[in-house]
Formats: structure tokens, sequence, C-alpha cells
């Protein structure tokens, strides 16, 4: 099965908008290039996810702030001379006869991106979202839709009526052949749209079946569909995928593990604190389901005098802190003596400073790179290359408005310190 999906399976993987609900990471990076569990970038999850299952094709589409994504995927996913492998962006471009403007949602992108891609030969398109937190084995869901012969596959979760009136809910039969879907339903609907999810599920609340923005279509109904149906559709949870249930063959395939959709900086946040847990929701230490990044040749972390309670500390670190609790510590960060960090993602740095440019900060009193001395940080991310002093506060929590300055940004409590920013010595923020 492995060999044919290499041979009959793409997949393009949306790297999504502006990213606007991210702000500030997205500021200068596309979201598919955000940072996660202190050394992997999203986009490295659903890569993985192919690869993991065999499927070695893979287009990811993109228009904002590409650069920095460009740059990882060039350095991460080689494949050798001899293979049929690759991962390709796919940027928004501007042609005389084709595309004349910028994407205007995930259909819309694959209609414009179609080009790049229909000189392969596939017979089956996986269609995925650069922004989601899991780990699947497509194998399977494709086997599914070829058993069934289904024209087109969503992948769904059962989820709880709350959670419901945020998703697309669907209704199937004894088929797993969807028949019916809404669009994010109020509560007054939902009783009308509960499913047979199974025992364990029913146990949970979890009694609705919701589309998880992972599609495959086969070959001639996706393009059929984007240049004769629905030619003027942008989306395909909106527009595309509602129509065609009572055009085509669409089924439902019951996903019931981790699935978190990286939608917004609270989200971002509790799924990176997630996996300080003794046993997180996602296994990164799977060999089967592995998540592969760039390999950075890094020395290993330096720890001294630290009390560390529910950490997770990437290589290359330097850390003299007093206390890191329920935290990740990204790759090449560099904390100071006495400080104290709590319920935070440290995204950590590109590049060291050499010991002469830290000497010379101390000269001039300016922060080096890093977290400086005595610091005391509580619910917060702190974004790349950030130069924080010594004696610093960033105190995060439901007491602080949402805000955004030239420094930092503060969403549902979290205060998110932007890349690049210089923080003092002494500054304050939350107190």
């Amino acid at each position: 099965m492995e060999a044919r999906l290499t041979d009959v399976v793409i997949s393009v993987i949306l790297g999504g908008g502006a990213g606007s609900r991210l702000y500030p990471l997205t500021a200068s990076r596309s979201k598919p290039a955000v940072p996660i569990a202190g050394k992997y970038r999203l986009v490295d999850i659903p890569i993985s996810n192919c690869m993991n299952s065999g499927i070695h094709r893979i287009f990811v589409l993109t228009q904002f702030n590409s650069a920095s994504l460009n740059r990882h995927i060039k350095n991460t996913y080689q494949f050798g001379s001899f293979s049929k492998g690759f991962v390709d962006i796919v940027a928004a471009e501007q042609t005389p006869d084709i595309n004349t403007g910028w994407f205007q949602g995930t259909a819309d992108a694959v209609r414009q991106a179609a080009r790049h891609f229909n000189n392969q030969d596939y017979e089956y398109v996986l269609i995925l979202s650069g922004d989601q937190l899991y780990q699947i084995d497509f194998a399977k869901m494709i086997k599914a839709h070829i058993e069934a012969k289904a024209e087109i596959s969503i992948a769904t979760i059962p989820v709880n009526a709350k959670e419901a009136q945020g998703f697309g809910i669907m209704k199937t039969n004894e088929e797993n052949i969807i028949t019916s879907f809404i669009e994010k339903p109020n509560a007054e609907l939902l009783p009308e749209w509960t499913s047979d999810t199974g025992e364990e599920m029913h146990k949970k609340g979890r009694d609705y079946i919701a589309s998880m923005g992972i599609y495959i279509f086969n070959r001639d109904v996706l393009i059929n569909s984007l240049k004769h149906e629905y030619p003027d559709a942008t989306d395909f949870g909106k527009e595309i995928i509602p129509h065609s249930i009572e055009r085509h063959k669409v089924i439902s395939f019951q996903y019931e593990g981790y699935w978190e959709d990286i939608g917004n900086i609270s989200s971002f946040f509790e799924a990176n604190l997630d996996l300080t847990k003794d046993i997180p929701s996602i296994d990164l230490y799977d060999t089967k389901q592995a998540i592969f990044t760039r390999p950075r040749m890094l020395p290993t972390a330096k720890i001294n005098g630290s009390l560390l309670k529910s950490a997770v500390i990437a290589e290359g670190s330097i850390i003299m802190a007093n206390l890191i609790e329920r935290s990740i510590i990204g790759v090449r960060s560099r904390i100071g003596f006495n400080t104290k960090i709590f319920n935070t993602y440290v995204m950590g740095n590109d590049y060291y400073e050499t010991l002469e440019r830290i000497e010379r900060h101390k000269q001039e009193g300016t922060p080096a790179l890093g977290i400086g001395d005595n610091c005391y940080i509580d619910n917060a991310i702190i974004d790349k290359n950030v130069y924080i002093g010594n004696n610093v506060i960033i105190r995060g929590g439901a007491h602080l408005e949402d805000q955004d300055t030239d420094k930092y940004t503060v969403k549902d409590g979290i205060i998110v310190v932007k890349k690049f920013s210089v923080l003092e010595n002494g500054f304050r923020v939350g107190v």
C-alpha cells in the first residue's frame, strides 16, 4: 500500500491566509512557518503525517510572508536523487491568462495552483490544512476511500455540543456516506444533528460529526468541481463540500485521536503547553509517527542550578534559571541566573551572540539576546530573537485586557513578546 500511495496520491497543503488570528506570530512569517514545540514549524506536522503514510509528493500553497517557510522547507525536505519524492512551495502568482489576483480561499488556492500539480501522474489528491496538530495514518483513510468507491472523503472527528457550534457538522448513513451538512449550527438546531459516533464517544458526550478540513478527492472530481461545477466557489468547507454531497459519493472517515486546530493565540498556547504533561495528547516520541524538521546540528542543552518541573528543553539552550515550570524552552535559548518562568513558551533564537558581544551588552547596560537575570515570566509567549534585560517582569493573566504595543501583544490574557523586541532592564507588564 505504501509504495502504491507514492505513485497514485499527491498532497496539497494549504498554507492559509494572512493568519491574522495568530498575530503577532504571523507578523513576519506565514502561518505554517510559526515555530511549535520548541524546535518544529507548524508545516512539519502535515508534511510528516504524509511522509509517515507513504505520501512523498507534496505541494505547499502559500502567499503571505513566505520567505522563512521557503527557507525551512528547502533546508529540511530533501529526497534522494532516485526518489520521486519532493516538497514544493507554490506561492500565489499573477499570470496574464489564468491568475489575476491573490488566492481568495481554500478552493481558489487549489484552482489557481492546479497547473503546477496537474502535470503529475496521480489518481487521488489529499488536501490538508497547514495549521493543525495531529498524527494520522492517511494510508488507512485512502484505503477506506478506495474500498468505498468514494469520490470525496472527509476526515471527521466526534465533538461535543459546545464544540459543534464552531464546526461544519455532518450526518451520515449506515455506510458512512455523508447525507447532509450544516456550517456552525446554533444551539437550538443541534438536537437534529446528533449521530452514532460509537459507544466510547457517546460516553464522552461527543455526539456530533465535525469536519477536520482534511479531504481526499478523486482527480477527475476535483478538476471538474473547480473548473466546471463550481467555477466561482472560493472555499471547500463552505461551498464545494456542501454542494458535492448532493452530486457525489462523499464519505466520512472518522478519526478519534488527538487533533487541534491552531487557529488563534489561545489554542496555539494551550497546544504547546500540553506537551509538558507527563503523557501529552500528541506523542512526539513515537518513532513510527515521527515529526520531522530541520537538523540543526546544535550542541546539547546546558543547565546549571535550575529546578525544572514539567519542562521541555530544546537543544542548544544555555539555562541558569532558578525555576522553569510547565514551559517549553526552544532552540538556542539563553536564560539568566535567578529567573523564574511559568506557563510560558520561549521560542528560542536563530543564532548565538558571541561572548565578546555579551560582554559589550553588560558594559553598555543593554539586554543581550535571550532572557536576563532575576526575571519573572508567567503566562507568555516569547517569540524568536528577543532581547530581555535583567529584573524584567512579564505577568499574563485574566486581569489584562487585549492590547497591541510595539513590543508585545496581549490576547486572552496571554502576553506575546514580539520577534526582535528589546525589553530594557526593569521592564514590567501585567504587574
